[in-house]
């Protein structure tokens, strides 16, 4: 790259971007707002069965589908007579690097050795990395992993640095950053000196990878009860994980279960502070991310995101850290299945919304990950205590993000606290309609398009943006 200063590497993003994805995103713009979002993923020439034999070819997928007896037990002693909905599993830390986020590398990896990318790189400090890695390793690719990984004292979250560890394990080279915009500069810099491919989290590769997700737990489910699940619980930062089961789920012909993301709630504490970083007991699966990324996509790394999570969910709740804790040990004592953080977001609000329905009815926790010695709760505590934060049991409700971690001292206290979906669409055309160019005004496609884009009427969005 000719000039090295942030502002001009910051103006050929585009660019780079373009280059390094292998997309031509302006082939799919048809308006100020708008582009043909299911041309976009099509355009990749990827079918839901392709997908399955490229990750099949690299041990991805095909995880299987553990029905929680004895946490559905649990939750039936602390729910209404005839209440308790059946609670299962997919159990994603039997991938290669221990969660689901293998589904996403591994498109991204295929399409980079298929086109003759020398390597790939991608900007991620938690489960990604590894998975990328991983993937690479499996096809023959070198791979560098830029981490956000510690704060300006150079106190890193033990749960990046168990990250760090698995990413260097599979050959990865790593660059580990502080917290702040120097990410993202780097990252550039880096896919335009190397001519690596960008494995965002973001392009159609890797929400195509989910899909198959979606799509197992549907056939399961349907193969073994002989109905689709009821409802299904994906925990949501960025939006692919919901993204990419919500269309699998309707690609198996599941257009009755209900896609519910859960977050952890973080609010208050800022994603890009110096002092908030260390501050939080999540690296992913909380507010701090959901909520950005549910009201703009594209603020994403590439220029049109094809994680769209409100095309997809139908409910959107959160949890504290604290009954995640609280859960983490419940799967680990009562299934014998230790499994880390994240995917114990969406099984806490499972064991809540399962307490309100009715015992014949099906949930799904659509994804589990793999733990180690960073991302145990212990070290998360420990760091937590480190940093000030009081941690006891008690009631969760007076959990407080970056002050207070209170685990519950039963699982009757474990509720969920839903988002309003309402607010959060219009927020999304709020930040739809600021993001217009000088000159540029939304035409009748851009409308259809944002009507699709938060599963709405096109006459709300004309109300709720004043056309």
């Amino acid at each position: 790259m000719e000039h090295t200063g942030y502002a001009e590497v910051m103006a050929q993003k585009a660019e780079v971007m373009k280059r390094s994805v292998g997309i031509d995103y302006d082939l799919y713009a048809t308006g100020a707002l708008s582009f043909d979002y299911e041309g976009m993923m099509t355009g990749t020439g990827y079918t839901i069965d392709e997908v399955a034999r490229v990750q099949a070819e690299t041990a991805v997928g095909s995880t299987p589908l553990v029905e929680l007896h004895n946490i559905t037990a649990l939750a039936r002693a602390v729910s209404p007579a005839g209440m308790g909905a059946r609670i299962f599993v997919k159990d994603e830390a039997q991938n290669p690097s221990g969660s689901f986020k293998d589904r996403r590398a591994s498109i991204s990896i295929f399409e980079a050795k298929k086109k003759g990318y020398p390597g790939v790189s991608a900007a991620t400090s938690g489960n990604y990395g590894a998975a990328v890695a991983s993937q690479a390793a499996k096809r023959g690719l070198s791979c560098i992993i830029v981490q956000e990984a510690f704060d300006s004292r150079g106190i890193a979250q033990p749960e990046i640095a168990e990250k760090t560890r698995a990413c260097e394990a599979y050959g990865a080279e790593v660059i580990r950053l502080s917290v702040g915009p120097e990410l993202f500069y780097v990252f550039l810099m880096i896919l335009s000196e190397t001519g690596y491919f960008n494995a965002s989290l973001y392009t159609p590769f890797s929400v195509l990878g989910i899909e198959t997700l979606g799509f197992e737990i549907a056939r399961e489910i349907k193969q073994r009860e002989g109905r689709f699940p009821d409802v299904v619980i994906a925990t949501h930062a960025g939006g692919g994980n919901v993204t990419g089961t919500g269309r699998g789920l309707a690609k198996a012909g599941a257009a009755g279960t209900a896609l519910v993301a859960a977050s952890v709630d973080l609010a208050g504490l800022h994603m890009a502070s110096d002092t908030d970083f260390n501050r939080k007991s999540f690296t992913t699966g909380h507010t701090g991310f959901g909520i950005p990324f549910v009201t703009w996509p594209d603020r994403a790394d590439v220029p049109k995101n094809a994680a769209r999570p409100l095309r997809y969910i139908d409910r959107f709740v959160t949890v504290t850290q604290g009954e995640v804790f609280y859960i983490t040990q419940c799967l680990a004592e009562l299934e014998g299945m230790e499994r880390g953080p994240a995917g114990n977001t969406s099984l806490t609000a499972a064991f809540a919304v399962a307490r309100t329905m009715e015992k014949d009815k099906i949930v799904v926790v659509q994804e589990t990950e793999y733990t180690g010695a960073g991302k145990h709760p212990y070290a998360q505590l420990n760091l937590a205590r480190s940093m000030g934060i009081t941690v006891r049991r008690g009631d969760p409700k007076q959990n407080v993000p970056g002050k207070a971690i209170v685990i519950p001292e039963e699982p009757s206290q474990i509720a969920v606290t839903d988002v309003d979906l309402d607010r959060l669409r219009r927020s999304y055309l709020k930040n739809a309609k600021d993001g217009l160019g000088p000159g540029q005004k939304i035409t009748e496609t851009d409308i259809a398009f944002l009507a699709a884009d938060i599963r709405a009427t096109e006459q709300y969005v004309r109300e709720a943006m004043g056309i």
